[in-house]
């Protein structure tokens, strides 16, 4: 029955769909691709895209989009470990559970997380008007820079921050992604404990 509902639900969905939207052309598109950051064995040799998301979006925007979910899932992972292994700070949050210290958190944290999150956004958004990147583009001042050390580099070190900045990121994807999956199915990653 669940099936059928949401099989109805797709087919009424899909007669609003536009019909079909232009792709850019595939040479455009290799160009587009040829000289972007982020190719390297652990991707052999190539842009890692399987599922072509390149022909609907432009390519800029997913890789500011891939740096600000990496930012995010380095942060996460960073949440979901340390009190499992250094332990909680005096408050309302007293559990190393990290899904039910979401619950446990005080409405009003909440609302200056995303104050502070939307204070972020807007600072990244102010540089872009202002010629600055916050994406690690080599040859632009940084949008964010509190240590002042990005304008100190040569290109060579700046491209190989950026570059661990992009796989790290990747990585930590990877990571909170598995122990989320591995919380809400105990047992589904293997080497890690459930539980954890």
């Amino acid at each position: 029955m669940k099936i059928a509902c949401l099989l109805t639900a797709i087919a009424g969905a899909s007669a609003f769909a536009p019909a079909s939207q232009p792709t850019r052309a595939s040479s455009q598109l290799a160009a587009d691709l040829s000289g972007i950051r982020g190719v390297g064995p652990e991707t052999a040799g190539k842009i890692f895209d399987p599922l072509d998301l390149a022909q609907w979006a432009p390519i800029e925007h997913l890789r500011k989009a891939e740096l600000a979910n990496g930012r995010s899932a380095m942060l996460a992972t960073v949440g979901w470990l340390f009190p499992k292994l250094v332990g909680t700070f005096d408050g309302p949050v007293d559990t190393t559970d990290p899904v039910l210290a979401f619950s446990k958190a005080d409405p009003q944290w909440w609302a200056q997380f995303i104050i502070f999150c939307g204070t972020i956004e807007a600072v990244k958004y102010r540089a872009e008007v202002d010629g600055k990147s916050y994406t690690g583009e080599v040859d632009k001042e940084a949008a964010i820079d509190w240590a002042k050390q990005w304008g100190k580099m040569d290109a060579a070190k700046r491209e190989d921050i950026a570059m661990k900045e992009l796989k790290n990121g990747r990585l930590a994807m990877i990571g909170i992604a598995s122990f989320a999956a591995n919380y809400f199915i105990p047992g589904s990653v293997p080497g890690l404990s459930e539980g954890f």
